[in-house]
């Protein structure tokens, strides 16, 4: 063999193991990438099933069950809600009505089993994620909502002077 096809050789191997490198490193880069989920693209089973994602939105009011380290709760995004069961304890700021993310995976009986839950950190604090989503399920309410009648701005007013009517 020449030294030419020799050299030749060696830059496709070099080539070849670089690419396998670099395939294996994008592989377990994505297997550890965490999507984020609305309760409603959970409840749409737009959600991975055998994965682990993060789920957010707001803790409804009234929906936290303590027994022991287990708590229960429900997550909303004031259109649909996934029950959630956490096994440990919970940050500070996690109360009722407030921003939570909570990373873990969903079970076949359609609760979320939270592997780590994260509360806002201050008052005027949300989540990107949580508050993107909350604005999405807003919007989508009011399309689905929207009627002829409230199309019509509340500054414009709808009624007409009868005539000779005093006021």
């Amino acid at each position: 063999m020449k030294t030419r096809h020799k050299r030749m050789m060696l830059i496709v191997l070099g080539l070849a193991g670089v690419a396998l490198i670099v395939m294996l490193v994008m592989q377990a880069l994505q297997s550890n990438i965490n999507h984020f989920f609305s309760s409603s693209e959970v409840v749409a089973k737009k959600s991975p099933q055998d994965r682990t994602f993060r789920l957010g939105g707001l803790v409804e009011k009234g929906s936290v069950r303590r027994d022991d380290l287990l708590v229960h709760f429900r997550i909303t995004d004031n259109i649909e809600t996934v029950p959630v069961v956490y096994s440990g304890i919970l940050p500070d700021l996690f109360r009722e009505g407030e921003g939570v993310v909570a990373q873990g995976k969903m079970g076949a009986d359609g609760v979320f089993a939270a592997e780590e839950v994260l509360a806002k950190h201050d008052e005027t604090y949300m989540p990107p994620e949580v508050a993107k989503a909350l604005e999405q399920a807003e919007q989508s309410k009011q399309n689905s909502n929207t009627s002829p009648a409230a199309a019509i701005p509340a500054a414009v007013s709808t009624d007409v002077p009868t005539p000779g009517a005093s006021e």
